[in-house]
């Protein structure tokens, strides 16, 4: 099933897959995966947030739920999100070759904006969905194009005015399985479950300078908002010790020339670590490093939490359950976010992840091999059969 999405949403200038919310190939991943729910039987509907619902048999409360997403980081792979979906189809195909039928409430979900690669905040639709972000500050959010996200689920035919805390669809799950490639390599088996998730978070630092000319500024009469920029990122690499991640992956100068000292510089930080304390310890040595460098180059700094999701500890006892009934394959840790991790919160969540051999995740050398991948629906399908018989 992923070959017959693998040429939505190709980045020819990053490679891999740029498929953002409410964009083009985003909007045509939502109607293939209709087309695809309608093609097993499945009742498709759409809530207030913009997060998709293939019901197999009537809606109801405490289902069990399953899915994942079909948006991607800017030049992502072909398996982060999408795995999970298609995993969740054919695991209702195998189910329905043998003639199960779920004895609960049973739902294949598809979440919005997951990554968050053209608003900004990650697992969006799952935290607008149980109210872990304020509406009006979501709706606010820009991508880099100035549109916000109002404006986008307006252009793709959603109503932005019925977006926030859905009590409703939060009561109808009764629990939610999300199957994920993993994004390490922490698997030595074809499948295994998660355990936790770290803490982590979004910041956005801002420095500001004088903007002016690259030619006729002498280096002791600038002050250029580069340079603390610079020291922010050298600042995150030392800042992450003992298994901590801090990570600069947007830089954006303005106006961005090359002959030009900018007059300001963004620059985003994504900062993790196994708990809260020790996450907001390095996220402030990295500030007061930035704030210093900041302040030598005569620079002002501001600083935004854009997100932030504490510790995630998956429910021990569906854990347990589902690593039982899969024979007793392995629980890990996981540092990267996931819709699963949100709804953990309010309702209990567990996660079966597929073997990466390489790793690599974010990127367009993310793989996995198809004999895990038919072994991670093989595992799904008897997942559900369990938690639904």
């Amino acid at each position: 099933m992923l070959d017959q999405i693998a040429d939505v949403g190709r980045d020819v200038q990053r490679g891999g897959y740029s498929r953002h919310a409410y964009a083009a190939p985003e909007l045509e991943l939502r109607h293939w995966f209709v087309e695809q729910a309608v093609r097993r039987g499945l009742n498709v509907e759409t809530d207030q947030n913009g997060n998709l619902w293939a019901w197999w048999g009537e809606r109801g409360d405490d289902a069990l739920v399953t899915g994942s997403h079909l948006d991607s980081v800017p030049g992502g792979g072909a398996f982060d999100g999408p795995l999970g979906v298609t995993s969740s189809l054919q695991a209702v195909d195998l189910l329905q070759a043998k003639g199960f039928t779920p004895n609960r409430p049973f739902a294949v979900a598809v979440f919005a904006e997951e990554e968050g690669g053209r608003f900004g905040v990650a697992c969006l639709g799952s935290r607008l969905l149980s109210g872990a972000i304020d509406k009006d500050k979501a709706l606010g959010l820009k991508d880099p194009d100035g549109v916000t996200l109002a404006e986008a689920m307006r252009a793709a035919g959603y109503d932005p005015d019925r977006v926030g805390k859905d009590e409703k669809a939060l009561r109808r799950i009764g629990q939610f399985v999300e199957l994920h490639v993993e994004q390490g390599r922490g698997l030595a088996v074809p499948v295994g479950v998660a355990s936790s998730i770290l803490a982590h978070g979004r910041w956005r630092f801002t420095f500001s300078g004088e903007g002016n000319h690259a030619g006729a500024t002498l280096i002791e009469d600038r002050r250029d908002p580069m340079i603390p920029a610079s020291h922010l990122v050298l600042a995150a690499r030392k800042a992450a010790r003992g298994g901590a991640r801090a990570t600069v992956g947007r830089i954006v100068p303005n106006p961005g020339g090359t002959n030009v000292i900018a007059s300001t510089v963004d620059v985003w930080l994504d900062a993790r670590d196994v708990d809260d304390a020790r996450t907001r310890a390095m996220v402030a040595e990295i500030s007061d490093a930035a704030g210093k460098a900041a302040r030598e180059e005569g620079c002002e700094l501001r600083i935004a939490e854009e997100s932030y999701g504490g510790t995630v500890h998956f429910d021990a006892a569906l854990r347990d359950d589902i690593a039982q009934a899969l024979g007793g394959v392995p629980a890990l840790p996981t540092g990267a976010g996931h819709d699963a991790g949100i709804l953990a919160a309010h309702v209990p969540t567990a996660m079966v992840f597929v073997r990466n051999p390489t790793g690599v995740s974010h990127a367009p050398e993310e793989f996995a091999e198809q004999a895990d991948v038919d072994e991670g629906v093989r595992a799904l399908a008897t997942t559900i059969e369990h938690l639904a018989s």
